[in-house]
């Protein structure tokens, strides 16, 4: 049975991404010329931020969904759903907050806008949920190990920023308390599906002791979701986390503990492209060798 790769079949995932960060670019050129607001609701800052979020959210599940071990049928279902779901969610995005309105809670547009807003807010519970059978699937597979326990962590964070994300919804608002901010929580936690999931994969390609490779991303991923915790924790304290007082500043230490596996997992990474390199010189000088030998 061979090997099943990253991204492998995902041509219609990628796509949608590359969509998501074309939208990105064209809404920050229009940015450059007329600024980010549009009266009386629309801030294109926000098109702009979204559209590249959920293009790297798509580019992150082309690259994990070979491996997730679903049949053909089921993997092309799962495919279409977060194809569709994505692409409604750049349409509302977009055009709303260029039309000057609020995509998700306009107070300002009409019935039509309205509805619009709560086909995205069901949209979003669809990609929830979608997240969710996903999270679920990867705890019953079992090759690649070193990804898998990666990309396992990265959708525990997910499910946190899934939270967050239901939060805003039913609160109607992204703010919590006096200076807290939901959208922290909710971007950090999505953005586990990169963070989590590269040391797992560099890892994968090193010779180095299996029980060595799942304690470093056992300690990464485990600061991680320290972290989330911290920041969903001063969240819902309606605090900034930005500001220098404990949680932020054990949350930001966490980070840094995340950080420092990952550069491990690097360099780690980097030493055995440096020792493959260094074996196939080898291989091309031994031929020179043996043909002088021979001459001699």
């Amino acid at each position: 049975m061979s090997r099943v790769k990253m991204f492998e079949g995902e041509k219609g995932l990628v796509i949608t991404s590359l969509i998501g960060f074309l939208l990105a670019a064209l809404t920050a050129f229009f940015i450059l010329i007329r600024g980010p607001i549009v009266l009386p609701e629309g801030n294109l800052g926000d098109a702009f931020s979204f559209n590249a979020a959920i293009g790297i959210f798509i580019l992150s599940i082309a690259a994990i969904l070979p491996l997730a071990g679903y049949s053909v049928r089921k993997k092309k279902v799962i495919r279409w759903l977060f194809i569709s779901a994505s692409l409604y969610a750049y349409a509302v995005e977009t055009i709303q907050h260029f039309r000057g309105l609020n995509p998700r809670f306009s107070r300002e547009g009409s019935a039509i806008d309205i509805i619009a807003g709560a086909v995205f807010g069901i949209d979003s519970l669809l990609l929830v949920t979608l997240c969710f059978l996903l999270m679920i699937q990867f705890f019953k597979v079992s090759q690649r190990p070193l990804v898998i326990l990666g990309i396992r962590y990265a959708f525990v964070s997910v499910f946190a920023a899934n939270l967050a994300g239901i939060g805003m919804i039913l609160l109607q608002s992204r703010f919590t308390g006096s200076e807290g901010n939901l959208i922290v929580l909710h971007g950090l936690g999505f953005h586990a599906l990169q963070t989590l999931i590269l040391p797992g994969w560099l890892l994968g390609k090193v010779q180095d002791s299996e029980r060595l490779k799942k304690w470093i991303i056992h300690s990464g991923s485990l600061a991680w979701m320290f972290a989330i915790i911290l920041i969903g924790v001063q969240t819902a304290l309606g605090q900034s986390v930005f500001e220098f007082t404990l949680l932020p500043v054990l949350a930001g230490t966490m980070l840094l503990v995340w950080l420092g596996t990952a550069l491990v997992s690097l360099v780690l990474f980097m030493n055995r492209e440096k020792d493959l390199q260094t074996k196939e010189m080898k291989c091309l000088e031994k031929p020179i060798t043996d043909q002088f030998t021979m001459i001699k």
